[in-house]
């Protein structure tokens, strides 16, 4: 019986502190990239200003390297809506709760 007390404490532990986490991830992950973003284009910016001639060769650039900047924030989402909504932890502890007859 013990067991499955510890195990419920458990259960509503996890919820919690899923949500904090992922929020966390969104907002530490949303960031750096934004951060990235920022300063990606206003040095493309004084690029295209000093050589104009290269404008197509660095947009063309720009938009690679913003696209992989951007990939961060797009894994934090993805991490965030696995610990929200696909939770292994969870499902580890239900499945325990299970077995432990409870």
């Amino acid at each position: 019986m013990a067991q499955n007390e510890s195990l419920s404490l458990l259960l509503g532990i996890i919820g919690p502190v899923s949500i904090l986490t992922a929020g966390l991830t969104m907002a530490i992950g949303s960031i750096a990239p934004a951060l990235g973003e920022g300063k990606t284009v206003a040095q493309a910016l004084s690029s295209i200003a000093q050589q104009p001639d290269e404008a197509n060769t660095i947009t063309r650039t720009l938009f690679v390297g913003l696209a992989f900047i951007e990939s961060i924030a797009i894994y934090c989402f993805v991490i965030a809506l696995i610990l929200l909504f696909a939770n292994p932890f969870w499902n580890y502890v239900v499945g325990a709760l299970a077995k432990a007859g409870g």
